[in-house]
């Protein structure tokens, strides 16, 4: 009985450290981390969606519906999440009244838990899994209220039943774990009324059994399975596919009282469980059958350990014959039943939601592979565009720069041409400015007003005159060469542009007639013409000295002899003269004309002396008088035809020997004006065909920048969907181990 006694307490001072509950508490862990790092990456891979499809330069790369999509499976992942973090392993205990399944459970707790004893003592189903707290307590279905584990015997005992309380509810126990290691693993124990007191099966089943993962049949050896049981466990079996059970024969003590028919009844009782279990259930093959088959006495083992828990001898008290074997009966039971139960759990817990996993890991891989080759394809089409973009801009830079230069060149070649063309235009006009002012027809008169208003009235004349001319003569031709200089810079820039500018060219650069504006400005120009219309005789001496000398030297020799001999002539006015050519030409110096005056004087006296002394020896008086008769008829002649008509002509020839005179000498500078405005009409036609082009480059420079930016996306983008893919790989890989590691059976 001593060497009994210490092979009990080696046994049960087995370790729980190695309990096969872990494997399913490791896979929990495991899983739930995957789970985790899961549900991150797809709310990652869901906002990177959100983003590419929000931004509208990578349009058509990612969709709505993706975005959508991988959101869904976010929120089926976080209540899958939440799920596993509720899963715990289920054992369902049944068999019929009295059979010893709350003492079983007790047993298998260490400690009186459940109501237990003879009789209908289990009314209601009872479930009792671990709490981190130190007191024990109990909740009922509906409530949150924590309760007195004291209560369970008035909640649950058929004999103290609560009335408000029928067969199909469930009271929930709450253990600490610390008291019982089975407890620590996610365990959950489930105790149920007798199979026999109650028709309501189907309910039963649905309620309690779809998510049980090990049924546990506490039989009676002392009789033998009952229909009731059988009847029940077909229907557990046409709910869920091939669920596991393990049959417990419980109170094998009393085969102690009968030796000599024990090994009959335990081999009866096993063909019958074996011929259930694999005949009739189908669950299990025959060879695997004997080791879901047990014959225990649950009330011993309670008692036992119930006194090692106190400190009292396991062995103590009245034991029947054959107790180590029952003992290690029910130890083997448990180690059988934590493997199955760990097993199942894993698979019907995890293996579910694992292929699931893998099935959202798989149709996020699809979408970033999607992504990721469409990034990849507008990418090769942006380089495409942008090397295409940035081609055409060094084109139109280097064809803007030759054509440049070459229209400079061309605007200064017919600037010179339209210069040399207006020069020697005008100069054909003034050589026939006498024949304009001889049309001007208008009223004259020699008063100092209505001269004023003729002189004003000629000055226009003459200035639209020879306007009109030069405008015959040139506009028409200078505009045909700027207009041709226009339309080839046109045709030269068009092809720098795009399609969608060149139809509104000449929108912007309207093709209009060029007219040369001359501004010969005659008013001021011929401002200070000085008339002179007083009578001058044809032989006088005015006349004379106009004669030899010039008309400007005879004026200056005039005027110095009238302010030192005080000779008197008719009155030549002073202000005649004026600045410019006829003062250049008044170069002798007081002294030459002097000599000139006098040389002329002399040469007119010694010729009138000679003339008149030849004339008086040879004709006589009569001959002189005849003479200075017809002189005197000579000058009244004249002076009678000094009218108001030879006024006008002699001013108009005045005017005429005046203006052609300052004419000339704004030849150049009308010439070179012309040509300015040539060149402006031109160079400003360019600097708009120019800014139209600068646009094009502007417009081509903003393209290449956004397609650059665009390009740096579709990388990002690229990147980040590689990034996720590899992320998706890993994850699967993790499933993949888990799967290996916990759901594929070992060998």
């Amino acid at each position: 009985m001593g060497q009994n006694l210490k092979c009990i307490k080696k046994v049960v001072m087995d370790q729980r450290d190695s309990s096969p509950l872990k494997h399913f508490v490791l896979a929990k862990k495991k899983i739930s981390t995957v789970f985790e790092q899961l549900l991150e990456y797809v709310q990652e891979c869901s906002d990177f969606v959100e983003e590419t499809c929000q931004n509208e330069d990578l349009h058509c790369i990612a969709e709505k519906e993706q975005q959508a999509e991988i959101q869904a499976y976010a929120e089926k992942l976080s209540v899958i999440r939440e799920v596993l973090a509720r899963r715990h392993m289920k054992v369902a205990f049944f068999g019929r009244t009295s059979n010893g399944k709350s003492t079983v459970i007790n047993a298998m707790l260490r400690d009186r838990v459940l109501p237990s004893g003879i009789g209908h003592t289990t009314n209601c189903f009872l479930s009792v899994e671990g709490t981190d707290q130190d007191k024990a307590y109990l909740m009922t279905q509906g409530s949150e209220e924590e309760k007195s584990i004291k209560t369970v015997n008035q909640l649950a005992h058929a004999l103290h039943m609560d009335q408000s309380l029928d067969a199909g509810c469930l009271v929930k126990v709450f253990w600490p774990k610390s008291k019982c290691a089975l407890l620590r693993d996610d365990l959950v124990l489930m105790d149920s009324p007798g199979t026999d007191v109650t028709s309501e099966l189907d309910s039963w089943i649905d309620k309690f059994c779809l998510d049980a993962d090990v049924f546990v049949l506490v039989a009676n050896s002392e009789s033998t399975l009952m229909n009731t049981e059988k009847h029940f466990f077909h229907k557990v079996s046409e709910r869920l596919s091939k669920p596991n059970i393990f049959i417990l024969n419980n109170r094998w003590d009393a085969s102690a009282l009968e030796p000599e028919y024990m090994e009959d009844v335990r081999r009866q009782h096993t063909d019958r469980c074996v011929g259930f279990l694999v005949e009739e259930l189908k669950v299990v093959d025959r060879d695997k059958a004997l080791d879901r088959i047990f014959f225990v006495s649950a009330k011993e083992v309670l008692n036992s350990r119930m006194q090692r828990a106190q400190g009292m001898p396991e062995g103590g008290g009245a034991l029947a014959e054959g107790f180590l074997d029952r003992l290690q009966e029910f130890q083997r039971f448990e180690r059988t039943f934590e493997e199955c139960i760990s097993q199942s759990a894993v698979k019907t817990k995890f293996e579910q939601h694992t292929v699931r996993a893998k099935q959202i890991i798989e149709t996020v891989q699809t979408i970033m592979d999607s992504i990721n080759i469409a990034s990849a394809e507008k990418r090769v089409l942006s380089l495409e565009e942008r090397d295409s973009h940035v081609d055409r801009l060094d084109f139109i830079r280097n064809q803007l720069n030759l054509m440049t230069e070459d229209v400079k060149r061309k605007i200064k070649t017919i600037t010179e041409e339209v210069a040399s063309k207006v020069s020697v235009s005008m100069s054909e006009e003034i050589s026939r400015v006498s024949t304009l002012i001889d049309e001007f027809r208008s009223d004259f008169h020699p008063s100092p007003y209505m001269l004023k208003l003729y002189k004003t009235e000629l000055l226009t004349h003459v200035e639209e005159g020879l306007g009109k001319n030069l405008a015959f003569q040139c506009s028409s031709t200078v505009d045909t060469i700027v207009q041709s200089s226009q339309k080839d810079m046109i045709d030269r820039i068009r092809p720098l542009l795009p399609s969608s500018v060149q139809s509104q060219l000449y929108m912007h650069v309207p093709c209009r007639k060029f007219d040369l504006s001359y501004d010969l400005n005659c008013a001021t120009l011929c401002s200070g013409f000085q008339e002179n219309i007083e009578f001058q005789f044809t032989l006088g001496w005015t006349a004379l000295v106009n004669r030899f000398l010039g008309p400007a030297n005879a004026k200056r020799a005039l005027k110095i002899v009238d302010q030192n001999f005080q000779i008197p002539r008719p009155l030549v006015s002073a202000t005649s003269t004026s600045a410019g050519p006829l003062a250049q030409e008044a170069t002798a110096s007081p002294e030459q004309l002097m000599m000139s005056v006098a040389s002329v004087t002399s040469q007119a006296s010694m010729g009138v002396l000679i003339t008149g002394g030849v004339m008086w020896r040879s004709m006589g008086w009569r001959m002189i008088a005849l003479f200075f008769g017809l002189y005197g008829l000579l000058y009244l002649y004249e002076r009678m035809m000094w009218t108001t008509k030879a006024k006008e002509r002699t001013l108009k020839r005045q005017f005429v020997d005046y203006s052609s005179e300052k004419l000339r000498m704004i030849v150049s500078l009308t010439s070179s004006n012309c040509s300015q405005q040539v060149q402006q009409e031109m160079a400003t036609t360019f600097a708009r065909l120019c800014r139209q082009v600068d646009l094009s480059q502007k417009e081509l420079g903003g393209e290449i920048d956004r397609l650059t930016t665009r390009i740096q996306q579709l990388e990002t983008v690229q990147s980040r969907s590689k990034t996720l893919r590899h992320k998706a790989t890993n994850l699967e890989s993790e499933l993949d181990s888990f799967t290996a590691e916990y759901l594929q059976p070992h060998q």
